[in-house]
């Protein structure tokens, strides 16, 4: 690193070790006398810039003829702190470190007493899936009205309901239908129970044992129904009919397109679990009671358990019911350009409705490109002005 240079020759079997000490010796005269100045320093080849080993041979090192080699001293390693340092920097932590509880209570004792109602309190800590289901509401008579004005509207939706079926027929898990058939269920009944049962195969092999002897085991699950086959087939021959630019057309595309929606809404209709059924109606609930209680709580058997035995609050009419279109959240989603741009998408609008009567599917459309970042924006939205 002096700047002095030197030829040093070797032959191969000398060890990287034996050539520092050759370099020392001739760079710094004396230094040998303490054997610590050989490991001290090290070798770097220049070219590769890597250290070389001591134990290792030039060959093993592949030096070869003519290269150079720069002698560094090691880095001193840094000094160990001393223990009036290490009690600094531990105090400097403990200062910065948040409170406990005990230490709030302490510094928060002599503060008078506010009269607020713990029950009203903790009912106003809006939870973000109930809010989610008022703002999928509004969300969606925006987005139909939106939709209505596309002069394509109907051409859209009619590939959206398309990629809709295709939808229903991808979801199945592939490995866990896999699983079920090599226990010699039929393929079919393996679908449905895993429809059932959320993609769970354990759930789906005690569904498909449970209904082994039920007669209506390959019964259709709802939207598969023969009734959905007449609707298409009404919805295409209303196409061939609509005219191009008629008042009569555009009528006859408006109650097309109110078709669709109700279709849509039929696919999309809530499915409760049926284990959870059985077991609450087992309590001596009534099955409607039980569905109702499923359907306000998402499917949790333990939620709608405690729903049939409290006050019932929310009621299943309760939701049907939006977010105030006037509040200040929901105005600050739909002035959001990336949920305005996604409203006038119509999967966005087949999203809205499968999350509103099967929440446990967020996730996936969570996941998807076109209506993930939708989603996203109306979580962040929401936890920004629930933090406000």
């Amino acid at each position: 690193m002096g700047g002095a240079e030197w030829l040093e020759e070797v032959p191969e079997d000398t060890t990287v070790e034996k050539l520092k000490e050759r370099c020392l010796k001739h760079c710094v005269p004396g230094s040998l006398e303490d054997p610590k100045t050989v490991t001290h320093h090290k070798l770097i080849h220049a070219t590769s810039e890597k250290v070389l080993t001591d134990t290792k041979t030039v060959l093993e090192e592949n030096i070869q003829d003519r290269d150079v080699l720069l002698l560094v001293k090691k880095r001193a390693p840094p000094p160990l702190p001393k223990m009036a340092d290490v009690s600094a920097e531990e105090k400097r932590k403990q200062e910065q470190k948040a409170p406990d509880k005990d230490a709030i209570l302490k510094a928060t004792a002599n503060l008078p007493p506010r009269s607020a109602d713990r029950t009203v309190a903790q009912h106003n800590m809006r939870d973000f899936q109930t809010e989610l289901r008022k703002i999928l509401v509004s969300l969606i008579e925006v987005a139909q009205k939106l939709l209505a004005l596309n002069p394509d509207a109907v051409e859209l939706f009619k590939k959206a309901n398309a990629m809709l079926d295709e939808d229903e027929e991808d979801r199945v898990d592939e490995v866990a239908l896999r699983q079920l058939t090599e226990m010699g269920f039929p393929e079919s009944r393996a679908v449905k129970a895993l429809r059932l049962n959320h993609m769970s195969v354990t759930q789906a092999m005690e569904w498909l044992i449970e209904h082994a002897d039920d007669p209506t085991v390959d019964a259709p699950l709802p939207g598969q129904t023969p009734s959905e086959a007449t609707a298409e087939a009404g919805a295409s021959s209303a196409e061939a009919a609509a005219g191009p630019s008629s008042e009569a057309g555009e009528e006859e595309a408006k109650d097309e397109l109110t078709e669709i929606f109700k279709k849509i809404r039929r696919k999309r209709e809530f499915r409760p679990d049926p284990r959870a059924v059985i077991a609450l109606m087992e309590m001596g609930f009534d099955e409607k009671e039980v569905v109702d209680a499923l359907r306000v709580n998402n499917n949790q058997q333990n939620a709608a358990c405690e729903w049939l035995l409290g006050d019932r609050k929310p009621s299943p009419e309760d939701l049907e019911k939006g977010i105030d279109t006037n509040s200040p959240l929901f105005q600050a989603i739909l002035e959001n350009p990336v949920v305005q741009l996604g409203l006038t998408n119509p999967k966005t609008l087949l999203a809205f409705e499968d999350m509103l009567e099967n929440p446990l599917n967020s996730t996936q459309w969570m996941n998807d490109p076109e209506t993930g970042p939708v989603m996203l924006q109306i979580s962040r939205i929401f936890q920004t002005l629930n933090r406000t």
